[in-house]
């Protein structure tokens, strides 16, 4: 077993580059969002919806949502030998497509970085839920 020992000042910067990379996200912006993420990353979207950059996640989401923030609550660090997991974890608020709109859908969004910049990212939340009690279904 191993010891691993990460100085707080790169996990505060781990935690700053998911921060800046979500809220290029958000206005959206992907190709500003782009520059926080190696390339070859894998994004995975709720679903299993597979995405090499940002501008494939800002797209799906403009089907998904009239429009879409999110709220976030807080970060949890975990740095490891070889690179230092993020999660972000709040809500999402904004409209579906219809107009309606919407807030207290939580989210979790996983993030795996390398030398400061994301390589991967895992993206869960309720939204599928939330559609289902609209239609009035209890599952």
């Amino acid at each position: 077993m191993s010891i691993v020992t990460t100085s707080v000042s790169s996990a505060r910067s781990d935690a700053e580059v998911v921060r800046a990379y979500l809220e290029a996200s958000m206005i959206p912006d992907p190709d500003t969002a782009a520059t926080y993420v190696k390339p070859g990353t894998t994004i995975t979207f709720t679903g299993g919806r597979i995405f090499d950059h940002p501008r494939g996640a800002a797209s799906f989401n403009t089907g998904r949502y009239k429009w879409v923030k999110k709220r976030i609550d807080r970060f949890d660090v975990c740095p490891g030998e070889d690179e230092t997991i993020v999660y972000s974890i709040g809500t999402l608020y904004g409209e579906w497509p219809d107009g309606t709109p919407f807030e207290g859908n939580r989210y979790v969004d996983r993030f795996a970085l390398k030398d400061g910049l994301i390589v991967a990212m895992d993206v869960w939340n309720d939204s599928a839920e939330r559609i289902l009690q609209q239609r009035g279904i209890e599952a």
